[in-house]
């Protein structure tokens, strides 16, 4: 459950903002003004969640999500903030090691909404301990490790949900609000490409070289994962 988060905002009007929502609705809240002093209070504290500007003086919310995940802080769920909302700054930040991505401004029920999002799937991931396969791809949830035909694959946390997802329901069509929704757990603008992005890039690591290829595209409806028919590749 999440209850202690950290609150990593160079804007004090902005970082007062969050807190006091944050500490009406029950969470134990820290905040830090700049990247050096957010990482220090993350090593003294035992932080739950991290809602992180992207904007920041000293290193970016990038950068600091980035150094997070290589100081082992791997199931550490991140929300990211920052004015800049286009698919290309989504992608980024979520290659960085960010869960969420909200673009400012934002309501605070909304913000409220993405860390009740987080936490079920932080503790649903402490409970389910399984593999998911389909022919030689192999996603093991509790390692967090991808192989296909033996060789492990790396992927991005978020690829690594979408990976989970398609697995979880394959031969469904899942179209792409389906996507937004369990894989993000909140919905993005409907009008975004962000799951054509991911879906291209699961598809360069996990069927570039490989045969048969597993992810379908549904053309109108959205895309499938599925062992191929007889006559296709």
């Amino acid at each position: 459950m999440i209850k202690r988060i950290l609150v990593i905002e160079d804007e004090q009007n902005v970082a007062a903002f969050i807190k006091q929502g944050l500490c009406e609705s029950g969470y134990e809240v820290f905040l830090a003004y700049e990247s050096l002093q957010g990482l220090e209070l993350l090593k003294q504290k035992e932080i739950d969640l991290l809602i992180l500007d992207v904007i920041l003086p000293g290193m970016s919310g990038i950068l600091i999500a980035e150094k997070i995940r290589e100081l082992g802080y791997k199931n550490l769920p991140i929300i990211m903030l920052t004015a800049l909302g286009t698919t290309e700054n989504i992608v980024k930040g979520l290659d960085s090691g960010a869960d969420d991505y909200l673009v400012k401004p934002f309501k605070f029920k909304e913000l409220l909404a993405r860390i009740r999002a987080l936490s079920r799937r932080h503790e649903s991931s402490i409970v389910i301990n399984q593999k998911l396969t389909i022919l030689d791809l192999e996603l093991d949830k509790d390692a967090k490790i991808v192989k296909r035909s033996g060789d492990e694959i790396k992927l991005t946390s978020t690829e690594f949900r979408l990976l989970e997802f398609l697995l979880k329901n394959k031969n469904r069509v899942l179209s792409r609000i389906d996507i937004l929704e369990n894989v993000w757990d909140i919905s993005f603008n409907p009008g975004t490409n962000v799951v054509d992005v991911y879906v291209n890039y699961l598809r360069n690591k996990i069927d570039k070289d490989c045969k048969p290829k597993l992810i379908h595209t549904v053309i109108g409806m959205g895309y499938t994962l599925r062992e191929p028919a007889d006559n296709e590749d």
